[in-house]
Formats: C-alpha cells, sequence, structure tokens
C-alpha cells in the first residue's frame, strides 16, 4: 500500500472493483447482516436521541482487561420498546437496569437488544445503565487497525492507548456506535493503578485516590463528540501547558508525554501554537475552547480524538521523518502535529453521519497541510505541497464508499481530495472568498454530522456554480479528467473526455503566452485566434491530463 494513502483510513475490509467508464464501480462485495446492523440507522436506533454518557470504567493492565459500565441518558423521539446498543467481541454485556429494574436483552453478533420495560413517551429524557467487561480486541496495528494496544515504555511502565476509528468505538466500550448521532455531552471516568495517568478527552475534573492503590481520572467533556473521538491514554506522564492567544480569547493547550521526553516535546510541540495560528485564519476559531487542546503522546503514529489529539511521530518533522510530497515543504513541519490537528475542524467539528462520506475529514485535512505550508512560506510553496502528493494517487476506485454498511471510499480521499479542493480554489480564483468558505462551512455546519450533499450544496451556492458534474467527476469515478485539444494554424478545439458525460469545469490556460480561461465541455468547441496557436500550457494547480491530438 502507498504509504501516503495509507495514513489514518482503516485498512480496507473490501475490494470495491471500479468501473472505468462509469460513475460509481461495481462492488464484487457481499455485506452481511452484521455490516448492516453496524452501518444503517436501524428501527432500534432511529426512535432515541442520545443526549449524555457517563463512561465509568477500571482498565487493568496486569491481565488487559476493561470492566465498568456506560450510563446512557436519552430523548425519545417517538415511542418504541427495543434498544439496539453495539459492543464487539469479546467483550460481553454483563448486565442493563433502567429505573432500578434489570432489562432482558439478546446478543446478535456486536449489536445487543435490550427489551425496555418502562414507557418509552414521546419527548420524556430517560436514562439506562449497561454493565460491561472482559478483554477487549488487542490492535494490531494502530491507528489502521482497531482495538487497544497494551504496551511498554522505556522504563517498563504500562502504556496503554485506545484507536478505533472505522471498526467503532464499541470496540472498547457499549454505546450507540453511528456517526449520525453524537452525544451533548460525556464525562469519562477511567481507574488506573495509582503510578500512571490516564487523557481522555475534554477538561479534568478530579483525581481520585483509592485505597485499593488505584486512582480514577474524572474528564468532563462539554461539546458533541462522536464516538471514534472518544479516547483513552495511560501512561506514566509528565506534562506542561501554554495559553494561545485566539480568536476567541485564551484557549489551554495542555502537553502529555513520557516521562523521558519532556525537553523533546517542549521542542517539538511549538508547532501546535503554529498550527491553531493558521487554521484559525483559514478556518475560524478551534472549535473547543470549552474543552481545551491537549496532545497527548501515544504508543502508535497519531489520531485526530476531540480535544485529545494523539501523538507518536517520534518528535520529528514530515511524516517520520520523511516528506509525503517529495517537494521539501513536507519538512517543514510535524506531519501528526499539523494533520490530526486539522481534524478538529473536519472531522470533530464536521463530522459525517456516514462513513461512506469519510472525505469530508480527509480530504479537507490533507488540503489543509498544504494551507498551513502557505500560511508560512507563501502561496506557490503551498501550492507546491499538494501538488507534490498526487504522486500518491491510485485511481483505483471511487472515494465515496457504499452508505449503510460501515465502508469507506477509497484512500484516494487524502491525495486526490486535497488536489480537488486545490482545484476548486482555482476555479473560484478568489482566494479571499475562498478562506471565507472554508471558514464559512466550520460555522455552519458548527458541531453537526453532515452528509456530502449538505458539503456538495453549500459549495456550490458559495461558489457560485453548479458542482454537481465536478463532484460526479472527483469523487464518484475513477478517471482524471483529460483536456484534449487541436490546432489547426489559427483555430484551436478543445473538449473534456474521460469524463462523465456532463463535465463541464473551467480551466485557465496559457495560450501564446497569454493567461484566459476557456469553458470546455464534453463537445468539441472551436476558439479561432488572430494569430498561429504556437503554445498552450493549462495551469498545473488543475488536477488534470492533458492531450494535443495531432
Amino acid at each position: 500500500m502507498n504509504k501516503y494513502v495509507s495514513i489514518f483510513f482503516i485498512a480496507f475490509l473490501v475490494s470495491n472493483t471500479a468501473n472505468a467508464q462509469g460513475l460509481m464501480g461495481k462492488s464484487e462485495t457481499v455485506f452481511t447482516h452484521q455490516d448492516t446492523l453496524r452501518g444503517s440507522i436501524t428501527k432500534e436506533r432511529a426512535w432515541w436521541d442520545v443526549k449524555y454518557y457517563h463512561l465509568d470504567i477500571k482498565v487493568n493492565p496486569a491481565d488487559s482487561t476493561i470492566s465498568g459500565s456506560n450510563t446512557i441518558r436519552y430523548k425519545v423521539l417517538n415511542s418504541y420498546n427495543r434498544m439496539q446498543i453495539d459492543l464487539q467481541e469479546p467483550l460481553e454485556i454483563k448486565k442493563v437496569t433502567q429505573d432500578g429494574n434489570e432489562l432482558k436483552y439478546q446478543r446478535n453478533g456486536n449489536a445487543f437488544f435490550i427489551d425496555l420495560v418502562a414507557a418509552q413517551n414521546e419527548g420524556e429524557i430517560k436514562e439506562l445503565q449497561v454493565f460491561y467487561g472482559g478483554k477487549p480486541k488487542i490492535a494490531v496495528r494502530p491507528p489502521w487497525d482497531g482495538g487497544i494496544t497494551w504496551s511498554k515504555d522505556a522504563n517498563g511502565k504500562p502504556f496503554i492507548a485506545s484507536t478505533c476509528q472505522g471498526l467503532g468505538a464499541s470496540v472498547w466500550w457499549p454505546n450507540k456506535d453511528h456517526m449520525y448521532d453524537e452525544v451533548d455531552d460525556m464525562l469519562i471516568s477511567v481507574n488506573v493503578p495509582k503510578n500512571l495517568t490516564d487523557v481522555s478527552n475534554g477538561r479534568l475534573q478530579s483525581v481520585i485516590d483509592l485505597k485499593d492503590g488505584t486512582r480514577t481520572f474524572n474528564w468532563y467533556v462539554s461539546n458533541p463528540i462522536n464516538n471514534y473521538g472518544v479516547n483513552i491514554n495511560i501512561g506514566d506522564y509528565v506534562t506542561f501547558s501554554e495559553i494561545f492567544k485566539g480568536e476567541k480569547g485564551d484557549l489551554d493547550c495542555d502537553y502529555y508525554v513520557l516521562r523521558g521526553n519532556l525537553e523533546k516535546a517542549k521542542t517539538q510541540f511549538q508547532d501546535v501554537p503554529r498550527m491553531l495560528k493558521a487554521f484559525e485564519h483559514w478556518f475560524g476559531p478551534y472549535p473547543f475552547y470549552e474543552d481545551s487542546y491537549k496532545l497527548v503522546e501515544a504508543p502508535y503514529l497519531g489520531m485526530e480524538h476531540q480535544s485529545s489529539v494523539t501523538y507518536g511521530n517520534g518528535f520529528k518533522n514530515g511524516y517520520r521523518g520523511t516528506d509525503l510530497s517529495g517537494t521539501g515543504w513536507g519538512l517543514k513541519f510535524d506531519f501528526i502535529i499539523i494533520h490530526e490537528s486539522g481534524h478538529e475542524w473536519f472531522a470533530n467539528n464536521i463530522t459525517y453521519k456516514d462513513i461512506a462520506d469519510m472525505w469530508i475529514h480527509e480530504s479537507f485535512t490533507n488540503y489543509s497541510e498544504s494551507l498551513f505550508v502557505e500560511y508560512y512560506h507563501r502561496k506557490e510553496a503551498g501550492a507546491e505541497y499538494v501538488r507534490g502528493t498526487r504522486k500518491g494517487i491510485k485511481n483505483d476506485k471511487p472515494i465515496i464508499g457504499q452508505y449503510d454498511v460501515n465502508i469507506e471510499g477509497s484512500g484516494d480521499m487524502y491525495p486526490k481530495g486535497g488536489n480537488m479542493l486545490h482545484t476548486l480554489r482555482q476555479i473560484l480564483n478568489d482566494d479571499e472568498k475562498w478562506r471565507t468558505i472554508l471558514r464559512g462551512l466550520n460555522s455552519t455546519f458548527y458541531h453537526q454530522t453532515v452528509t456530502t450533499k449538505q458539503i456538495e450544496d453549500y459549495l456550490s451556492k458559495n461558489v457560485g456554480l453548479d458542482l454537481n458534474p465536478f463532484f460526479n467527476q472527483y469523487l464518484r469515478d475513477v478517471r482524471i479528467p483529460t483536456f484534449e485539444y487541436k490546432v489547426q494554424g489559427n483555430k484551436l478545439e478543445y473538449r473534456w473526455t474521460n469524463c462523465v458525460p456532463d463535465f463541464n469545469m473551467p480551466v485557465k490556460v496559457t495560450l501564446n503566452g497569454k493567461e484566459q480561461w476557456l469553458k470546455p465541455n464534453v463537445e468539441w468547441t472551436i476558439l479561432p485566434q488572430t494569430a498561429k496557436v504556437s503554445k498552450l500550457e493549462v495551469d498545473k494547480d488543475f488536477y488534470v491530463n492533458v492531450e494535443k491530438i495531432k
């Protein structure tokens, strides 16, 4: 797998065979009932809206177990008496209670169906408590393979973390494991051995030392949070802090690293305020001032856990010390700090409803890397960076995945998606308006879960063009559109080929040394010139192929 497109998407569980002449390509995957239970809004999910979780767990490094409970507060949207709660094997639900009564439930793979006794009246706020435990799945290759990492630091102390994008948060705790319904706020209580620290999302409310030689860390998340954004990080941490003077005032930035890495982190983590300054410029205020910003060392490469971004890049610039763009600009910043923090805007603030639309997270965040470069090193540097990432594009299958079965599309959502957005910026041809659009996305869809259609419609409206053919080409097709042209004396003919039927993207060219805009479609267009056509170049910032017909 190309190392660029492998960044932070879960290894594909299925293989989609792209149809090179069609929009969507054909799927040879046979999905199961479990895929539907995991990926769709079942009737056992649809009738209730999750409002609050209290995840209260004990993490035992000695035997690699987790045990505890999740208290689930919810609003009844319409009366029904069966609830789906998800928890993946080999973990087990031990008991479910509501109003002091123990409830019956049936397991169907990773879905538990709970029979509610009390009346569930529309508009009511209700609670139930799910008790569970066992040995959760071990993450074999985090963050691409989800589960719990049970490792040790250089001093032999436990170093533990959760990762679960794609596979689902139910790999380590029971919840309504579908992205469409984010919990409004959450308390995370994690009990660990007394010589260790847990860092989770939100703000630390208290640390309680217990007589059994353990301590409990209570973290409160005051903003909506997606399921995979919830995390635990357990280790022999030391910490330091700073205040970022941001658009919404003072933002607390707290850093947690293993004991031996403090001095390296104080140097390397200087990229955090640089990131915040650049991304607040491009995207608007950091979306979680109330919950602070944390960067936490983890025993894997890194992940975008909300207000608790995890880091394992070895305190090096680039991606593990390499420049993924091949331009040199990728060594000017720590890739994991910039990329994973960019997800605070695109993933945690604006979150997909269905993982098929994962491009909303990854395309914008991939593009954010080049915007960071542009902010500090000039516009052309950012453009060079994003163009450099094209070498990672495979054009193997559509960027958008299949809906209702918990499956994402091609890893091209990273470099191809970033270049798609860079191309869209060229079409707009107004840098300040482009920045206004990016900031507007984050204010319009603030703390919301969204669909591709919502994002497409917003961009079409604000760019001022019908972008349906554009998105069909880059998100739903595997082909790179080709600008085809031929010259006969003073006459230029041009069109789009290798594209969807109604593709009509305007393109900037240099013709006989002069920049101008052309508006090709799939039919030949004739453009007479006053002089012989001697040279034509398509702007390199458009992600297209160019072919001259003789």
